[in-house]
């Protein structure tokens, strides 16, 4: 896209006005990569307090999952489901034969 200005001054105020909107626009995306950051930094530090525990513990708080299953190396997996915002969150929990929570991992979860 060519455009053609009339004098200098107007593609000088154009030109400051395309670098206003350039760094505003970036300086908005490192604040939502920051605040998502922040999210996945306290998700881990709440749900991750369950890693190492008895899964009896974790189930008395978070209730039963969406979905259970065994996995490939024999360990239950448990994963609960839900929604904010329309937005899906899954969190997946691993639990030993032991019923020791041995692994925690989320996704999408804000």
């Amino acid at each position: 896209m060519i455009i053609a200005f009339k004098n200098n001054t107007l593609s000088k105020k154009f030109i400051a006005l395309f670098i206003t909107l350039i760094i505003i626009f970036l300086t908005g995306c490192q604040t939502i990569k920051k605040k998502s950051d922040e999210v996945a930094e306290k998700e881990n530090e709440k749900f991750g307090q369950f890693v190492g525990k008895e899964v009896n513990e974790m189930r008395l708080e978070l209730g039963s999952p969406s979905e259970d299953f065994v996995n490939e190396l024999g360990n239950e997996m448990l994963i609960y489901k839900t929604k904010k915002y329309g937005i899906p969150c899954e969190r997946k929990f691993e639990v030993n034969a032991s019923g020791v929570i041995i692994g925690f991992s989320s996704s999408g979860c804000i």
